[in-house]
């Protein structure tokens, strides 16, 4: 997959088209689902897996995939082509590649941002009783879609 360069420059203010645009692309192609847009006031269901990849070099911050239980296996069953019950050996797999991919898919649409830009491999979070607070004093980018009629979240923290 590459690619198309969307952004002439790194400008922060077009990133939040671009999170979407990646988060969407990716879904189709390693999913096989279309992402549909969410009411900015609808509430996402308990968040029970996140999945964490660092951005280190032009870019440094940390982009989040969030999803509900159900959202999760739901992913990975449809990423292995198998039932949904039978997905949860893979699903802390499936989240972090997901978000690897998003995060490659938005850093590849910044020029200038490949190779002095690397991520890091995906680390994934089960459960919900958890606070997550990034160390940044940068811009905090975060949308919200539906997979499958189910909120998840992606989002960047970045560092200024």
């Amino acid at each position: 997959m590459t690619p198309n360069v969307v952004a002439a420059q790194p400008d922060r203010s077009t990133w939040l088209p671009l999170l979407r645009l990646s988060a969407c692309e990716v879904f189709e192609i390693m999913v096989g689902s279309k992402l549909q847009p969410v009411a900015e006031h609808q509430t996402p269901p308990r968040l029970e897996f996140t999945s964490m990849v660092g951005l280190a070099g032009r870019i440094c911050g940390v982009f989040t995939l969030c999803t509900s239980a159900r959202s999760a296996a739901l992913i990975a069953s449809k990423m292995l082509g198998i039932e949904p019950h039978e997905a949860d050996p893979q699903i802390w797999d499936a989240i972090g590649e997901v978000c690897n991919m998003i995060a490659g898919n938005f850093k590849n649409k910044l020029p200038d941002t490949g190779e002095p830009c690397m991520l890091s491999v995906p680390t994934v979070i089960s459960g919900g009783d958890y606070n997550f607070r990034p160390l940044t004093d940068g811009d905090s980018l975060r949308v919200m879609l539906a997979f499958e009629g189910v909120p998840i979240v992606v989002s960047l923290e970045v560092h200024s």
